[in-house]
């Protein structure tokens, strides 16, 4: 059953590559963050793009598009003042300026189904340009 989960709202799928991925995020920390895209055609989220345990934010931040919408997760390890090692995963609504006012409406309805099928996740940002999810901006989040 590869389209387990589906989106009540938009009629949209998440494929169970979009879980498992995330999964492996959380707990294994084989990915530090992951990219998600919607196929409008089948209508159906998959993964686009998965980020190793040695990349970081500024491979996250280039990897989406500057006319297109996605998703993204991204597991930020910190430590805190009492020298204690945390880690906050984000949710990353991408939505910019010059994308597709379809897109941005596809996107912003189907945000919460994805949501529900990711399971632990802390934060959350809706971006429209780099600077409102700067590492400085999840950083102070964070903390």
């Amino acid at each position: 059953m590869a389209m387990a989960f589906k989106m009540a709202t938009t009629g949209m799928w998440v494929a169970d590559e979009c879980k498992n991925s995330f999964k492996e995020m959380k707990w294994k920390k084989v990915h530090r963050f992951i990219v998600f895209k919607i196929d409008e055609k089948s209508r159906l989220v998959t993964v686009d793009k998965v980020g190793g345990p040695g990349e970081g934010y500024d491979e996250l931040a280039a990897s989406l598009p500057n006319d297109d919408c996605r998703y993204a997760v991204f597991d930020f390890d910190f430590v805190t003042v009492d020298n204690c090692r945390k880690s906050k995963i984000f949710f990353i609504a991408w939505s910019p300026a010059a994308s597709r006012i379809r897109a941005k409406m596809l996107y912003a309805t189907s945000k919460a189904g994805l949501r529900r099928v990711l399971d632990g996740i802390h934060y959350e940002l809706q971006a429209t340009d780099p600077t409102e999810m700067g590492f400085d901006v999840i950083r102070d989040r964070a903390k």
